[in-house]
């Protein structure tokens, strides 16, 4: 008993850790448009829709391609949609979980001998779908993809030279500056680039670096600038180097404007008052002639420093840039503090956030297991061990009626046992008929599914199997036995039974 423990344990660890490299695959279903015929319903996926890429078969019969079956169940068992789409629904069997599907070998023999033709435009291409998969798919070169950046359709012949040339989102770094940047924004990078070369017009000097060029103009011979004196008049632009030149020869203009400006500072600065001549002095005087002496020096050092009003609108201005500026500084701690409150904040949303996370997660931890129990109880409920099961189909007309009108083809049985620790099997059955006998006959198969206890037990499945419909008046029942063709290897504990029998 430890030795057999032992070799069950590690069959289970062995069992399918991950998939085989042959059977793993990163691209969903083969397009329709690749068959030269009509594609039957049992060739499509039930995820993607499109022609069976590694067909792979959950426990309810229903077939996937493995890349869309992986992802379905990357989350753990979830229930089986195309089994509610059917209307055959059952929680014991209608559960896709990656540890009790298995590849459907055979069809995917039947998938790779079909004829198939390249759906590009210009190609002629035609084989087997086998031959395109594995020769042709990703080879076409009249094949058009989505290019990644700009998502135009493009031959797979030209993607090099699109990508390098001709795609408007195509990634470039600048010559200059080594920025990386899009090629829609080359111009907007040239205009602002510090180290784009400049030439300067005025001496012809070229590759200046943007950054250097306001420099190299001020001290450019040949630049010409305005005159330092142009804030007060003077309209002469000379060039950089004739600049002493010209402030020595226009020493009297530039006097004269000078003075222009201080005698209309003056008038400004001296609205209430006037200017008189006193024995030729030029001192100043109020408008009283008669005014005391002390009242004409007084008159004289206002005229002089501008008057007391001047005096305190800049002093009342000092103060009220004071008021501002402590405002400023309360204002720019009131905003750091809150910058920090803002952080904390932020960090306890993060935790909590995080808890929530991991609590979402214990929660569905916990709803597959009661699901994995319930079913576990529904299996035990409704199992036999001895080989032999009854299966009494109820609301048998309306069933068949879903079957005729195509939305629920195929029903399942439960799972039964050979013997407690024997063989796991199950029935599928066609009420209106499979393949040839499809609107004619009644359809019975006979699936031997991945047990707990296989490692034990003799493959290939070569067991006598007798299957009987029977007649509820114990007139006549129609029987049929057979035992399966191991020749055909396709009879394993991944595989459902080729053998069947059907009815009219």
């Amino acid at each position: 008993m430890i030795s057999t423990a032992g070799t069950v344990g590690k069959w289970k660890a062995m069992a399918r850790p991950s998939l085989p490299s042959s059977l793993d695959s990163t691209l969903p279903g083969i397009s329709r448009e690749v068959l030269s015929v009509s594609m039957e319903p049992k060739y499509q996926c039930q995820q993607c829709k499109e022609i069976l890429r590694k067909p792979f078969q959950a426990q309810c019969g229903h077939r996937f391609c493995v890349f869309c079956f992986k992802q379905l169940t990357s989350s753990g068992p979830i229930p089986c949609e195309a089994c509610r789409a059917e209307g055959i629904f059952e929680e014991a069997t209608s559960v896709l979980n990656i540890e009790v599907a298995f590849p459907d070998n055979a069809a995917r023999r039947e998938i790779d001998s079909l004829p198939a033709k390249c759906p590009n435009d210009g190609c002629s291409w035609s084989g087997t779908l086998k031959e395109y998969e594995g020769q042709h798919e990703g080879r076409c070169d009249f094949e058009r993809v989505k290019c990644e950046a700009c998502q135009a359709l493009i031959l797979v012949s030209e993607k090099d030279r699109h990508n390098e040339r001709e795609c408007e989102a195509r990634t470039l770094n600048c010559k200059y500056c080594k920025v990386t940047f899009n090629f829609k924004e080359i111009k907007a990078h040239d205009e602002i680039c510090q180290k784009f070369p400049m030439q300067c017009k005025d001496c012809g000097k070229k590759k200046i670096p943007r950054e250097k060029f306001q420099e190299h103009i001020k001290s450019c011979a040949k630049s010409k600038s305005a005159c330092q004196f142009s804030e007060i008049g003077c309209r002469a632009v000379v060039d950089n180097g004739k600049q002493q030149e010209h402030e020595q020869t226009s020493v009297t203009e530039h006097l004269r404007l000078m003075l222009a400006v201080l005698s209309s500072v003056r008038l400004r600065t001296e609205r209430t008052g006037e200017w008189h001549e006193d024995s030729g002095l030029g001192l100043y005087r109020g408008p009283e002639d008669a005014s005391p002496a002390g009242a004409h020096a007084a008159g004289h050092n206002a005229g002089r420093g501008g008057g007391p009003g001047v005096q305190q609108k800049v002093t009342a201005l000092e103060n009220i840039v004071c008021v501002l500026n402590r405002e400023v500084e309360r204002s720019a701690l009131t905003l750091e503090a809150l910058s920090r409150q803002h952080r904390l904040d932020q960090e306890k949303i993060e935790n909590l956030s995080n808890k929530v996370r991991q609590l979402e997660r214990t929660l569905t931890m916990r709803d597959l297991q009661l699901a994995e129990s319930e079913q576990s109880l529904r299996e035990l409920q409704f199992c036999t061990y001895d080989g032999v099961f009854i299966w009494k189909i109820a609301d048998f007309s309306r069933r068949r009626q879903d079957a005729v009108g195509g939305r629920a083809p195929a029903m399942f049985s439960p799972a039964f046992y050979s013997s407690k620790y024997g063989y796991k099997m199950c029935l599928r059955l066609y009420l209106n008929g499979d393949g040839t006998g499809r609107g004619t006959h009644l359809s019975l198969f006979f699936v031997v599914m991945r047990g707990k206890y296989d490692a034990l037990l003799k493959w290939p499945f070569s067991q006598k199997v007798t299957l009987m419909l029977l007649d509820q008046n114990n007139r006549e029942h129609i029987i049929d036995a057979f035992r399966p063709d191991v020749s055909l290897a396709v009879l394993c504990i991944y595989c459902t039974c080729s053998s069947f029998f059907q009815y009219c």
